[in-house]
């Protein structure tokens, strides 16, 4: 007997959608179960929601598939949800619109460090052992007319079985919908399917022709300003706050910065939880509750009115990019050999200081604000974060499955590279320390978003702002400034421990520039006194 022969399209799909709710959904079922606990009371519920789920995904393939589009359609998605079960069941993240838009900018030597065995494991069996079922199956294809009302009719039991199994759960499920909605976040493959579609809907809502959005055209440096200012602003990459020793961690992450008189500021908090959000917002004149990312890319940001002022900028990256911040200043990349002369074999944060002493040597008149974008602890593989001499805390996790690893390796990882960060950082103050006698200095840094460790099993970040963890938004800012720099101590010494957020960084920038332009807002601005 031919195991492929004879099989009709609705069995397949339907084959495929059971498929994908026995081995595609942990995350959801594992989500579920820590709300609705398995027993007698939740019992039919948790049932019915995989009934309402196989139909669910039953309904969406009966809808997209037309009579010669089955196979392609099924096997894509087969594939793709493959990868997708693993890093939602690995890392226990969330595959939103912006985690796509995130993984759409990550650049390759990123994506090198999320392959494993285990995904290829995941894409196997998940992906392609089944996919050559559906390649090799024989579909009895109807009629156009056949297959148009057989079509009909299987959307019409999806729905009546839908209605039929969740009406008498009716206060199960208005608990679900209402209360508990980001549960919703974990099926699969409908929920990524659902965020692709908003995804791809927001790139086409944005129109390439409208002209960009000026802004701070009026800035210019205010006459008061005494002497030249020397500004660097790190962007850190991934850094939680509550690694910082600085911020009461009892672990001497920090010990060189601990030497310097500085301000870190404990209750500073992230625009988004990943980097294309967050990146773009920091630069941003939008708050957090007014920021897109289409927004950002059709206006003008703090670069652009420093700019307009007779400021010298210049983005150094280590990072991916600047995601689109810095397209109008100069920009240079030090991801590789070629520009980053400290690369053991990854190239280092540390690479972006050399020859910058040349560049500002360069720029005999006017202000100088450079901004340094760190590869940081850019995860999962966090111990090639930093050089084999930094490594302080052991053991380390020393794979990117950070599942496989306990949550004290996992720590110890990440913090060798907060200890990394605390020397770079160091080495940024030294440089400026260099310059006082020609420039006003000082150093702005903040971390664009946080981390999960392990706690509550999730890792990495990224997940939507309403339900992501403390870890993931709660950042590390600090600043410093040179003798002679014009700030009143007691006044930032009573704000450290204040609240404030990336909507506050436009503003700081601005006024620690000296820059006097309508966009201004002194209210914003930490440093105002």
């Amino acid at each position: 007997m031919n195991f492929f022969k004879g099989t009709k399209k609705a069995n397949l799909i339907v084959k495929i959608a059971v498929f994908f709710v026995i081995f595609s959904n942990f995350s959801f079922y594992t989500h579920v179960l820590a709300v609705y606990p398995l027993g007698l009371k939740n019992l039919g519920f948790l049932a019915s929601l995989v009934v309402v789920l196989t139909c669910g995904i039953t309904l969406f393939f009966t809808l997209l598939c037309t009579k010669y589009t089955t196979k392609p359609i099924l096997i894509f998605f087969l594939i793709v949800t493959s990868l997708t079960s693993y890093f939602m069941d690995s890392y226990g993240v969330v595959i939103d619109d912006t985690m796509i838009d995130n993984l759409v900018k990550t650049d390759a030597a990123e994506s090198l460090d999320l392959i494993s065995f285990k995904l290829f494991l995941y894409l196997f069996f998940l992906g392609i052992l089944p996919s050559v079922y559906v390649y090799r199956a024989e579909i009895d294809y109807g009629t156009c007319k056949t297959e148009f009302f057989c079509g009909f009719k299987r959307v019409f039991i999806a729905l009546f079985i839908v209605v039929m199994v969740a009406l008498p759960l009716s206060g199960f499920y208005a608990s679900f919908i209402r209360e508990h909605k980001p549960l919703r976040y974990y099926t699969n493959p409908t929920y990524y399917i659902f965020s692709a579609i908003k995804y791809l809907n927001k790139q086409f809502k944005v129109d390439r022709n409208v002209p960009m959005a000026t802004l701070g055209e009026d800035a210019y440096i205010a006459k008061e300003s005494v002497g030249r200012k020397l500004i660097i602003l790190v962007v850190g990459e991934t850094a939680r706050a509550d690694r910082f020793s600085l911020n009461g961690y009892t672990r001497k992450t920090n010990p060189l910065l601990e030497q310097e008189q500085l301000f870190s500021f404990s209750d500073f908090h992230s625009c988004g939880t990943t980097t294309a959000i967050s990146v773009p917002c920091m630069f941003s004149y939008f708050n957090r509750g007014d920021f897109s990312n289409e927004k950002a890319a059709q206006t003008e940001n703090l670069l652009d009115v420093l700019a307009y002022a007779g400021v010298n900028v210049l983005w150094r990256d280590n990072n991916s990019d600047s995601k689109g911040v810095a397209l109008r200043v100069p920009y240079e990349s030090f991801k590789n050999k070629a520009k980053n002369t400290i690369c053991d074999p990854e190239c280092r944060d540390v690479g972006m200081l050399v020859d910058l002493q040349d560049y500002i040597n360069s720029n005999e008149k006017g202000d100088i604000f450079i901004v340094l974008h760190q590869m940081g602890n850019h995860g999962p593989a966090y111990y090639k974060r930093y050089p084999k001499s930094f490594e302080k805390f052991k053991p380390v996790c020393m794979t990117n499955q950070l599942g496989d690893c306990s949550v004290e390796e996992i720590s110890n990882a990440f913090d060798n590279v907060i200890l990394y960060t605390d020397f770079f950082l160091s080495k940024v103050i030294t440089l400026l320390k260099q310059n006082t006698a020609e420039f006003e200095t000082a150093m702005f840094y903040i971390s664009d978003h946080g981390e999960s460790l392990g706690e509550g099993g999730m890792y990495l970040h990224g997940l939507p702002y309403i339900m992501a963890p403390k870890a993931q938004t709660h950042v590390p800012a600090i600043m410093w400034f040179g003798k002679g720099f014009d700030i009143n101590q007691s006044v930032l010494t009573t704000r450290k421990a204040e609240k404030y957020s990336h909507d506050n960084i436009f503003h700081t920038v601005l006024g620690l520039m000296d820059v006097k332009t309508k966009v201004y807002n002194k209210d914003m601005d930490i440093l105002n006194h």
